[in-house]
């Protein structure tokens, strides 16, 4: 499957998994859905209260219909939390992220670099060429960056 055909498919997804999951138990942010595979996806879901095992079970039920067709998880965001939407950049400005893009920005399609602002329309990174702002529709994959700040 291609990286395009992929990504499309991701959030038609998204697209139909977020109001089931987020109206299904309150409170629940539906953050990303990745295809793993062609038959398994993961969902990455966040809770004010935390994610436990619990409720990602909760959520998988939720889920049901989809599984006579994939394999289908359901995660934690992580350290390195996915990133995706307007919302997501806007609360970690500042922080380091990770993005890939479906096309070419600046002749690049990753970048590096901390969240220096997000609007409506885009997130600003200053990577190491200086600011950038990337559209949210060009970003295929986003993440925060773990740098193991305070570690073990």
């Amino acid at each position: 499957m291609a990286a395009a055909d992929t990504f499309t498919r991701e959030r038609a997804l998204e697209r139909e998994i977020r109001p089931t999951v987020e109206s299904g138990v309150p409170g629940v942010e539906v953050l990303a859905v990745e295809l793993l595979s062609p038959a398994r996806f993961c969902v990455f879901i966040d809770h004010p209260a935390g994610v436990d095992h619990a409720l990602c079970a909760r959520v998988t039920h939720l889920l049901d219909r989809f599984r006579e067709q994939f394999t289908v998880d359901v995660s934690s965001p992580g350290p390195e939390r996915p990133v995706r939407r307007a919302e997501h950049f806007r609360r970690a400005v500042g922080a380091p992220v990770q993005l890939r893009t479906s096309t070419e920005i600046a002749g690049k399609k990753r970048f590096r670099g901390a969240v220096v602002g997000a609007d409506d329309t885009g997130v600003t990174v200053d990577t190491h060429d200086g600011p950038l702002t990337i559209p949210y529709d060009a970003i295929v994959r986003g993440n925060l960056i773990d740098e193991g700040v305070g570690g073990a």
